[in-house]
């Protein structure tokens, strides 16, 4: 099962420290917007995601449908289909998809310590 490109979206307390931490590691602006206090960035395939005061721990993120440069993908399995596989396994989802859509959805689930994992389709 291919869960798409991964990232780790962190909550942070201070988005600028945050950034400059980040970039003294290595890492770069990819995308995002400082003044919306979110920013994409990366350092080779390690990609990591900025989000100030959007949600309360920091996530896993999975992104079917899309390359480790955001580039869409001609190939993938849709968050829909994901969703209905993770039922199937008796894994309980926090929120899902509209199987009744296609193109973007997302869904999200916990893995048994509580970390929230993210499945967020762009395309």
């Amino acid at each position: 099962m291919q869960l798409g490109n991964f990232s780790v979206s962190l909550n942070v307390k201070d988005i600028k420290a945050s950034k400059v931490f980040y970039e003294a590691l290595g890492f770069s602006v990819f995308a995002g917007d400082l003044e919306q206090n979110w920013l994409i960035l990366k350092n080779g395939n390690a990609t990591i995601g900025l989000f100030q005061g959007m949600f309360d721990k920091n996530i896993l993120t999975f992104n079917p449908g899309w390359d480790s440069n955001a580039k869409a993908l001609d190939a993938f399995t849709d968050v829909r289909e994901l969703q209905k596989r993770f039922r199937a396994q008796g894994i309980t989802l926090d929120t899902e998809a509209d199987e009744n859509t296609t193109g973007p959805g997302s869904c999200m689930l916990r893995d048994p310590d509580g970390n929230p994992i993210l499945i967020d389709q762009h395309v």
